[in-house]
């Protein structure tokens, strides 16, 4: 399922009738037919009506009607009963059946109420009335791709989670699509016509967080000379995508915190909360479980931030999805002169699918981006590409006709400026010219013996 590049900036999208891109395409389901139990846990989800007179026994056992594969989970759980309003009883479970935080006894039944979060062990149920239409993505297949069962998976998830209120946690590397996936579920909820607010934590100097995230009053800390509404509240009533919350410091975690349990936010320098309704979805690519376990990150506050964890896959291993993510990529270089759009080779495609993109599908983007303009609006070729020939097989060698004499000239010639603008721009920092041109510093390397080019030494600063 591919999915186009992760926003940068904060986005409000529009109603779910009108969100389109390149790269996908949406149609409007109807709603489901009444309420429903969504169910979540590691590896694996559930789904169950609420129709009539109902008894659903969960647990791990054959026997039960809902069975959980999960080791926290007992035999015989807890039970699901009634006609509306339904109750959710504990049947002597061994980690227990928790209520919106509240422990039920053995044999003790609870009312189940909408949005509630119920823990069966490690397993996450909710109960959903929503009637409200969600729009479903239906991403065109490419010919010749092979679709990957984990991201089909994936999306069948973010089909159930798009319309609760559980938060969403978005796990995986660098440059996988998370923040296009949070856009996604957004999209497909019921919020999708208020605000769709994100911020990167990592991006934002820890003195000024806080005020990005909570908002300030005038006069609250030197320079606060008008007052100005935080994120979370600047989100109300839609959705907030916390990028990067593995980088929030411990102090701001605390607050973050209260923020979820209460659905009160409190801006810098004032004593009146202000009541919100937000959806939190946030992403990292950093192991919360570490990070818990050294004491750098609260354990309350990742559970709260965890009702649905979501890995996200490199794209090393979604490799049938990268010709279609590179036509789409050439379409947006050439959006200027669409009537110049290259194609991209056969022997290009398979270069483009035998790397292993450490930088994912952000990687993938500026290589094909490049490409198309290294190409001038022809043929993208493998030379456009600048990729390690090692990540391909070794072409048989053919004589060159003047013409691809030229071309391979005027490649070099190009590939030169490039590389000499992009370590001019970085002050001779190879690490930082790699990665502006979405090369590895080793064919940074080998690009300045083959080109002819000075090693730089560092002389100035970063220049912007």
């Amino acid at each position: 399922m591919p999915w186009p590049p992760a926003p940068t900036v904060s986005v409000v999208y529009t109603p779910r009738e009108t969100v389109r891109d390149d790269q996908t395409l949406t149609r409007t389901l109807p709603a489901p037919g009444g309420p429903r139990l969504l169910l979540f846990w590691e590896g694996g989800s559930d789904v169950r009506e609420l129709r009539g007179q109902v008894r659903l026994v969960f647990g791990r056992g054959d026997e039960c009607d809902v069975r959980i594969r999960h080791d926290s989970v007992s035999r015989k759980h807890a039970v699901v009963h009634g006609k509306g309003p339904w109750s959710i009883e504990d049947l002597g479970s061994s980690n227990g059946t928790i209520v919106g935080g509240k422990k039920l006894t053995p044999g003790e039944a609870c009312v189940l109420e909408p949005g509630v979060v119920v823990s069966l062990g490690a397993a996450r149920l909710l109960l959903d009335e929503s009637s409200t239409p969600t729009a479903q993505v239906a991403p065109p297949t490419a010919p010749g791709t092979l679709p990957n069962a984990e991201m089909e998976r994936i999306d069948r998830l973010v089909g159930l989670v798009a319309d609760s209120v559980l938060p969403v946690l978005l796990l995986g590397e660098t440059g996988v699509g998370k923040g296009t996936l949070a856009a996604q579920i957004h999209a497909r909820s019921s919020r999708a016509g208020r605000p769709f607010v994100q911020l990167n934590c990592a991006a934002v100097p820890e003195g000024l967080l806080e005020s990005e995230l909570f908002g300030h009053e005038r006069g609250a800390f030197t320079g606060a000379t008008q007052a100005k509404p935080g994120i979370l509240e600047s989100a109300n009533g839609g959705t907030v995508f916390l990028d990067e919350i593995g980088e929030v410091p411990r102090p701001t975690q605390a607050k973050l915190l209260h923020v979820l349990e209460q659905g009160k936010v409190q801006r810098l320098g004032s004593v009146r909360p202000i009541a919100i309704d937000v959806r939190f979805l946030s992403a990292t690519n950093r192991d919360l479980d570490a990070l818990v376990a050294s004491g750098q990150f609260r354990r309350d506050l990742y559970y709260r931030l965890a009702g649905v964890p979501v890995h996200v896959p490199p794209l090393r291993e979604r490799r049938g999805e990268i010709p279609e993510m590179a036509r789409a990529f050439v379409k947006e270089a050439s959006a200027r002169t669409p009537e110049r759009t290259p194609v991209i080779s056969e022997a290009s495609m398979r270069r483009l699918c035998a790397h292993d993109w450490p930088g994912n599908i952000r990687e993938l983007r500026n290589v094909v981006m490049r490409a198309a303009l290294l190409s001038g609006g022809s043929r993208v070729e493998p030379e456009h590409l600048l990729l390690e020939v090692a990540t391909s097989p070794t072409p048989t060698p053919d004589p060159a006709p003047a013409g691809a004499r030229r071309l391979a000239a005027e490649v070099h010639a190009t590939e030169r400026q490039q590389i000499a603008e992009a370590l001019d721009r970085f002050g001779g920092h190879q690490g930082k010219a790699a990665e502006y041109l979405g090369i590895s510093r080793r064919t940074l390397s080998n690009k300045l013996d083959e080109l002819g080019l000075p090693r730089p030494r560092k002389k100035h600063p970063e220049r912007g």
